[in-house]
């Protein structure tokens, strides 16, 4: 298994508390996402609460809408950190994906779990 990583799931309002409650209820683990809300918070305000959520492991940040206050306080986070991926799109699909493969290394797993987000889009009639 590779080195441990936590997934921090980083969204507007309750979206990334529902997501991690979700990916538990589906996987039954409970350990490696966190939901961080950027709810009554500005820009530092998500910042620090991203420091918390990482604390001095490593992780992943995997964001709602790319471009958005979350994404930006990511971008943030990866400037003062550096080692620190973040994904801007997260779904359901891509979230099980990454908690279900912890073996893999953490490149290999945020492309997977990105191409396993990506597999899961369907549209059914238009």
């Amino acid at each position: 298994m590779s080195e441990p990583v936590r997934g921090v799931v980083v969204a507007h309002g309750d979206l990334a508390a529902g997501l991690v409650s979700v990916v538990a209820a589906i996987t039954g683990d409970h350990d490696t996402l966190v939901g961080v809300s950027n709810r009554e918070c500005g820009g530092d305000g998500l910042l620090d609460r991203l420091r918390t959520a990482v604390g001095d492991g490593r992780a992943v940040l995997f964001v709602d809408l790319p471009g958005g206050s979350c994404f930006t306080a990511g971008a943030r986070f990866r400037h003062e950190r550096g080692d620190t991926p973040v994904v801007g799109g997260v779904s359901l699909p891509m979230l099980v994906d990454f908690v279900m493969h912890p073996e893999l290394a953490v490149d290999v797993r945020i492309e997977h779990a990105v191409n396993a987000g990506r597999r899961a889009m369907k549209v059914m009639g238009t």
